[in-house]
């Protein structure tokens, strides 16, 4: 009776314990059936089959347990009960067996599972990084030239005088949009270094020091929210109201900059901006700025204002704009005893065939915020192109200054462009193009260079204009620029 005994304990044992220790691993290995679609029929098929071996080993102990009773009450086992305890051995292996199958098959599901479910994780990765990359544009545009130039100051002819390629802007700017509402952008600028506080490629000698070569810099980053057409804000350096939209009618800014750009204005600077559209007609930019450009970062005790309103109908277009402050000269311990101030207005007509416009501006105290003397500023330009075809067209541009009306009322400006423009692919246009300056009675800072007729102050040459108290500016050349 002890042998049978000890016979039935183990085959319950081997009939329990090992399926059940199989069972428990195949549990945790039908959970990953979840992890992955594609495996889904496989590990059904498994869970199927690990549930049916759970049910015959449940089946089989309640045979055992009776089994085990019968023993109990009776001495000796029949015949028929060795047979049977027999049988539910038998029955047990091959229980065990189908377990160990299932937990086999189970094992094989789960690591199909786990090569299912990385192959997703990178799918979703890389479809992640092509949804950003969508939303994500960059551009580009260079302004380059390759000409012959002649300057002179008082008669003769300085160092500036020869023949060159220039690379004069290079721009790399990226947009990404996060929403419909929100966007960042990022521009960079290359161009030439005269001076921590020059906006422009050259600056008097004396206060900045001679061209020392390329500079990299930040023109525009800011961050946007477009809550709707007529209401965009801008945080960080963005254009400003009145050059981005001059630029855009006038159309050739990879030949001269406008009138306002450089002496008379900056065209991006850090601050807040608001903008958009009213209407199908009429279109609005404030901008409350630090006041030195986007090249010179500055904390100041007042905040300057640039605005601009326009109108554009059917092809006619017209704009008023000013601006107020400091312009980045309100540091703790600087006196300024006076605001800068300057006005704007444009008027003209643009369409497919040819554009043609006009420009004034008047400023006081533009550069006599921290001298105690007063002065004003204004001048105007004319300007147009015609297009003979879509890759053909002839242009021009015209511009009277007048720097100093209050200290130097003799001192003037006169500079004129004319040329013909080939665009032989969208992305790039070629010029071939005449300037010409003239400065009497001063020296000036423009976009072309700093001249006149002595590099020093200009005043003393009298009220006469001569032909030795000017400082002139020709070139000729290709003119081009590439955009993407």
């Amino acid at each position: 009776m002890n042998t049978k005994v000890v016979l039935l304990a183990a085959a319950a044992a081997s009939a329990f314990i090992t399926p059940a220790a199989h069972a428990a691993t195949a549990k945790k290995h039908v959970a990953a059936k979840h992890r992955a679609a594609t495996t889904h029929k496989a590990e059904a098929s498994t869970a199927r089959e690990l549930r049916e071996a759970q049910q015959q080993i449940s089946q089989m102990q309640a045979q055992l347990n009776m089994l085990q009773a019968k023993l109990e009450q009776n001495a000796a086992p029949t015949q028929a009960q060795a047979e049977a305890v027999a049988q539910t051995q038998v029955a047990a292996q091959q229980a065990q067996t189908q377990a160990a199958t299932a937990s086999a098959k189970a094992d094989q599901a789960l690591a199909l599972a786990s090569k299912t479910e990385t192959a997703q994780v990178k799918t979703e990765k890389a479809v992640s990084a092509m949804s950003w990359a969508g939303q994500t544009k960059i551009s580009g545009r260079m302004y380059f030239d390759f000409t012959h130039t002649e300057q002179s100051a008082s008669g003769a002819k300085t160092p500036a005088t020869g023949t060159g390629f220039d690379i004069k802007r290079l721009y790399i700017g990226i947009d990404h949009q996060f929403n419909k509402v929100f966007a960042f952008n990022v521009t960079t600028d290359v161009s030439n270094v005269v001076g921590a506080t020059s906006n422009y490629d050259y600056a008097q000698p004396s206060s900045f020091g001679s061209p020392v070569g390329r500079g990299f810099f930040i023109k525009k980053a800011y961050f946007e929210a477009k809550i709707d057409p007529a209401l965009i804000i801008r945080a960080g350096s963005a254009d400003l109201p009145w050059i981005a939209n001059d630029e855009n009618i006038y159309g050739y800014r990879h030949i001269e900059n406008t009138i306002i750009d450089g002496p008379y204005g900056t065209s991006a600077d850090w601050g807040i901006h608001v903008l958009g559209k009213l209407g199908k007609y009429f279109d609005y930019q404030v901008s409350a700025i630090n006041g030195a450009g986007y090249r010179n970062i500055k904390i100041n005790k007042v905040v300057d204002f640039e605005g601009r309103v326009g109108v554009n109908v059917d092809g006619f277009f017209a704009d008023v704009g000013g601006y107020v402050g400091k312009r980045g000269n309100a540091l703790q311990g600087v006196n300024t005893y006076h605001t800068a101030r300057r006005v704007d207005a444009m008027a003209g007509f643009k369409n497919d065939l040819f554009t043609i416009g006009g420009e004034y501006f008047y400023a006081k105290d533009w550069n006599n915020v921290t001298t105690v003397a007063e002065d004003s500023s204004d001048g105007f330009t004319a300007f147009g192109n015609f297009n003979f075809t879509k890759k053909w067209s002839a242009f021009g541009k015209y511009e009277w200054v007048e720097p100093s009306r209050m200290l130097n009322s003799t001192f003037r400006q006169h500079y004129f462009n004319i040329g013909l423009q080939y665009e032989p692919v969208k992305i790039v246009d070629i010029a071939l193009v005449y300037k010409r300056d003239v400065v009497n009675n001063g020296d000036y800072a423009t976009n072309n260079g700093f001249y006149g007729p002595s590099f020093t102050t200009g005043i003393g040459c009298g009220t006469t204009v001569t032909a030795g108290c000017r400082g002139t500016y020709d070139e000729i050349g290709l003119f081009g620029q590439i955009r993407f």
